[in-house]
């Protein structure tokens, strides 16, 4: 019965990313931009945490899902716009796995497991909010940090620093020595400056 929930649950999942219309270039291929950070999610978790559950499983390829039916450009375009939005799109994320794991079978407890983690609910205390969000930042400096960087050549490097030591103070001590010990694979190009970032 777990197996049969948790394959369905995927798939209904993996067809939520798969929807979005917005596309990225991985080695050669076309992707879906959700699908394609679902995959990278899931593919950081067997690496960082294999020993995982179903239901860390499932809410690290929820952790974006959707994400392009709630757009930044529906928010004020200014701090509390920004803030605001990251509210609405936790609560949008952990609404909408909620709704296909019930439809996958599960029962409400483990629902309510997974959509506290996706929903970033008490990250210092949660131990799976804690989990998702290393991976999210293992993730975001594996795979989207440097296109974050070419995307804002106005910052200074001073607010790169302070943007990647952002990411570091929300990570576990576990994954900083995961980074640490060189089982992320850091840009080439921002190597050094993560580097100094999370030296200081």
């Amino acid at each position: 019965m777990a197996k049969q929930c948790f394959d369905k649950a995927r798939k209904l999942i993996e067809a939520a990313n798969s929807a979005d219309p917005n596309l990225e270039i991985s080695q050669g291929k076309a992707w879906p931009k959700a699908l394609l950070y679902s995959h990278r999610m899931s593919d950081m978790l067997e690496r960082y945490a294999p020993d995982a559950d179903d239901a860390m499983k499932l809410a690290v390829s929820a952790q974006h899902i959707q994400r392009w039916q709630s757009p930044r450009s529906g928010y004020p375009m200014n701090r509390r716009g920004y803030h605001q939005w990251r509210a609405g799109l936790y609560e949008f994320h952990a609404n909408t796995v909620a709704d296909l794991l019930a439809k996958a079978g599960y029962e409400n407890a483990f629902i309510a497991r997974v959509a506290q983690a996706v929903g970033k609910k008490s990250l210092t205390t949660n131990p799976d909010t804690q989990l998702l969000e290393d991976v999210a930042g293992l993730v975001f400096l594996e795979h989207y940090l440097l296109d974050f960087v070419d995307k804002h050549p106005e910052y200074d490097q001073q607010k790169w620093l302070d943007i990647i030591r952002k990411v570091w103070n929300k990570l576990s001590v576990q994954a900083r020595q995961y980074v640490l010990a060189g089982h992320v694979s850091l840009p080439e190009a921002l190597a050094a400056m993560i580097r100094k970032a999370v030296s200081e």
